[in-house]
């Protein structure tokens, strides 16, 4: 189903981002993802060159992990509350949380207590679990049909770009002179602000206020899935939004080892990677934007589904091409000076505008066929499947690897599932897609 406003022509994402109806939203949102990533990577570059060299590698990978732990746990519960009460108090209050929970990450950081930095982090995955269906569910709240191709466009382009930041940001800044200082101001900052942006969201009324809970978590979160699942036209997105995550995590997981074992770069090729993957999916969701000019539709998604597939193909071939790296690392200057090499760039940017102009309109067409009532538990439910992937995906990636494979052979498995994702899916795409248009 494809669902277009008739009438006025759909907002620009500028006239957004001067409308309370979604500023306030789009600051709250990048702030707590810029934290998630500036205090994550802080944390994660403090244990390898500081705290536990011995054991980095390792413990890089349960931090990922224990982040990841709390969609599992409270996905179900975070989009009950957000259907059961209104939707901008209960953001003011997560996000009065996170100055909290920063407040103890600087103590953790300062102290170097591993026990107290697993548990902060453990707490910003809490805090992101229960602020992710709040932020997509407001979203058809204050936002005409016409408008939600724009605002999610915005709202991804947003979070990519804060990943980037936090995520450079805090390798930057911990092991620097003055860092400490420096990254507590930071996330006590970051939080602070955010939870003043967080007041001027408008309300948003409760959807389903005498919702019950279900303290058994386990047992509501599979009943979550399952009841989604149930519904085709929702359960579908979902799906597509999963397999985005789990490519997405796969690729910023195996870029450090891409960069050093195959093409021979240092870590200023690892930042232009990452700010070329970052930049390229909040290209892409902008360039989805334009093309869809507000008509909430899935015609796009196979075909960007496609992009991603072939051009991870074709970044394989390119790095097989590459001759076999030296004993010494090339700085970003090497890099750019080998024609072989812009291939690979080129083929990684290529990925990530596709991915953007994949998930916009997933969401958007999640937003418009869930049911009001349950938006936010169908965004949780999604939330819940995401991890899921992403888990599953990282445990494939290690088999792989230890099988044998190489990282560029990984990412051609990766292409080549995605190619048949994608061809699967365009025919179906095609026929039932049909135009509806709201009043």
């Amino acid at each position: 189903m494809a669902v277009k406003a008739m009438g006025d022509a759909p907002a620009s994402p500028r006239a957004l981002m001067t409308s309370r109806r979604f500023l306030p939203l789009f600051i709250t949102q990048f702030l707590g993802a810029l934290n998630d990533n500036l205090f994550k990577n802080a944390m994660v570059i403090l244990i390898v060159f500081r705290l536990a060299p011995q054991h980095g590698a390792i413990l890089a990978n349960v931090a990922a992990g224990v982040f990841i732990l709390p969609f599992f746990l409270f996905s179900a519960p975070a989009g009950r509350l957000a259907d059961r009460l209104e939707k901008s108090r209960l953001i003011t209050i997560i996000k009065a949380c996170e100055i909290g929970f920063m407040l103890l990450g600087s103590v953790g950081l300062w102290r170097g207590d591993l026990w107290l930095l697993f548990g902060v982090l453990f707490l910003m995955g809490l805090h992101s679990s229960f602020f992710g269906p709040l932020k997509y569910s407001i979203l058809p709240v204050h936002l005409r049909a016409r408008e939600l191709i724009a605002g999610n466009a915005l709202v991804e382009a947003g979070t990519f770009l804060a990943i980037l930041l936090g995520t450079i940001a805090g390798g930057l800044l911990v092991l620097g002179e003055h860092g400490m200082i420096w990254m507590s101001v930071g996330l006590v900052a970051a939080a602070a602000v955010g939870y003043g942006a967080s007041r001027f969201i408008p309300p948003a009324p409760p959807s389903a206020p005498g919702l019950a809970l279900d303290l058994n978590i386990a047992r509501d979160g599979w009943r979550l899935v399952r009841d989604t699942a149930r519904d085709r036209a929702v359960f579908v997105p979902v799906l597509g939004l999963s397999l985005f995550w789990m490519v997405g995590a796969t690729y910023l997981s195996q870029l450090p080892a891409l960069t050093r074992d195959v093409i021979g770069g240092d870590q200023q090729v690892v930042t232009l990677f990452l700010t070329a993957f970052s930049v390229g999916i909040a290209a892409g969701s902008l360039l989805c934007s334009r093309l869809l000019a507000g008509e909430v539709t899935l015609r796009l998604v196979p075909w960007a589904g496609l992009g991603m597939a072939l051009f991870t193909i074709d970044l394989y071939f390119a790095c097989r091409a590459l001759p076999r790296p030296g004993p010494a690392l090339m700085d970003l200057a090497g890099f750019l000076a080998a024609p072989a090499d812009w291939r690979v760039l080129a083929d990684l940017l290529l990925v990530a505008i596709s991915g953007g102009v994949y998930t916009v309109p997933i969401y958007a067409a999640l937003q418009v066929r869930a049911r009001a009532d349950e938006r936010s538990r169908v965004i949780a439910s999604s939330n819940i499947l995401s991890a899921l992937f992403m888990v599953a995906g990282a445990g494939v990636t290690v088999a792989l690897l230890a099988a044998g494979l190489d990282v560029p052979g990984v990412l051609l498995v990766l292409g080549i599932a995605n190619l048949m994702a994608a061809l699967g899916t365009l025919g179906s795409m095609r026929r039932n897609d049909k135009p509806v248009r709201l009043g």
